[in-house]
């Protein structure tokens, strides 16, 4: 008897997509990350973001190649919205981390990637859904027919899609970094029982079915242990067998911890904490600037703002990832940098102007934070390329 003919390998599976396969075929009892379910022992699957391709496996007569090539074609003719192409051109920058938007009805995906020109970010939303943004790196702009709803870091909000009338980009020759969960109405309204009224108004017309209005609600601004939120979810404390309904409760987690609104006239204590905290930071970040030279010591902000120095210096670590005096230093270093592109001020000068006496602290602390000294600065070196 012959041996049972191969199955050639498609095109869409060749290269990176083949490793995936393959780890497909030795886990036969595990879920498909594509569709989430289980295929039957030896099916040939090509994987893609927001679906699978079955072919027949090995012996099937249905395994032929033009039989193959039709299935692909098939599939990509009725296939649903993908973001691979968008993606494309940020490389492994673009990582899905769990879920699939036409399957689990979330999706959970990191993005890192530095673009030469502005990128296309509304090319990757998918149509009719809710998405939410925790930006930490880079800016990305959502246009709205009012204007614009900037995402400058760290901040984070929410859109609802608009299909081809959605416009968003994210500036080209920035480091970005930011977390998106993706929604569908579906998931949210089985999610969310009974919650409409209490949901913004975004969320709640999605969830009606309602034409979308403006396709951006309004940032907010994101505190530095969304940091380890996003660590614990790209690299999840618990076990494979019980990632599905870890996900699926981060997933729920946040669209509660961002949607759902409290009634008017009211603030939820969590929400008034963290105002009050982000306020008084902000008024940390005023005072210090207006006195790089000479800034108030931290007894006497403490003082200022109305709380105790201890407190203070937490709650501003907790907020920015810095402590008040590494937050200084930035100032200080920044506004130097300021100063000699205006040509202005030499070296010296500028030391002197934010508040340095020590030229050589100053030499230091400028080339471990511009990656050269401040006699060549501006002057692109080898060390900033």
């Amino acid at each position: 008897m012959a041996p049972p003919q191969q199955p050639s390998i498609p095109p869409d599976v060749q290269g990176r997509s083949l490793s995936r396969f393959l780890r497909m075929l030795a886990a036969k009892n595990e879920n498909c990350r594509a569709c989430q379910r289980v295929h039957p022992p030896g099916d040939f699957i090509s994987t893609t973001y927001s679906g699978c391709i079955e072919l027949k496996a090995a012996g099937s007569k249905s395994s032929t190649t033009g039989k193959a090539r039709d299935a692909r074609k098939s599939d990509a003719s009725q296939s649903p919205f993908s973001e691979v192409e968008a993606w494309r051109s940020a490389g492994p920058g673009w990582q899905p981390i769990y879920g699939s938007f036409h399957g689990t009805g979330f999706s959970f995906e990191w993005h890192d990637f530095t673009p030469k020109s502005d990128f296309d970010w509304a090319a990757t939303f998918h149509p009719g859904s809710l998405e939410l943004c925790l930006n930490f790196s880079g800016t990305g702009v959502v246009f709205t027919s009012g204007g614009e709803c900037r995402f400058d870091p760290p901040s984070a909000g929410f859109y609802r899609t608009a299909g081809q009338k959605s416009r968003a980009t994210r500036l080209g020759g920035q480091h970005h970094q930011f977390l998106t969960i993706e929604y569908s109405r579906p998931f949210l309204n089985q999610s969310l029982p009974g919650l409409s009224a209490s949901l913004h108004p975004i969320a709640r017309d999605l969830m009606e079915d309602r034409p979308a209005g403006e396709p951006c609600v309004a940032v907010t601004r994101l505190a530095q242990p969304a940091r380890l939120m996003v660590e614990s979810l790209r690299h999840p404390p618990v076990s494979a067998s019980v990632h599905p309904i870890w996900y699926q409760c981060k997933a729920i987690e946040l669209a509660v911890t961002f949607l759902v609104q409290p009634p008017e006239g009211e603030e939820f204590f969590c929400t008034r904490q963290q105002r009050l905290a982000q306020e008084r930071v902000e008024l940390v970040a005023f005072l210090l600037k207006q006195n790089l030279v000479e800034p108030p010591p931290l007894e006497e902000l403490g003082r200022k703002i109305g709380c105790s120095h201890f407190y203070l210096s937490r709650i501003f670590s907790a907020q920015t990832g810095q402590t008040i005096s590494q937050y200084l230093r930035d100032l200080r270093l920044e506004k130097a940098a300021e100063l000699l592109r205006q040509g202005e001020h030499n070296v010296t000068e500028a030391a002197m102007e934010v508040g340095y006496s020590s030229l050589s602290h100053f030499s230091q602390a400028f080339h471990e934070k511009f990656g050269c000294c401040p006699g060549l600065y501006p002057v692109r070196t080898s060390s900033q390329k």
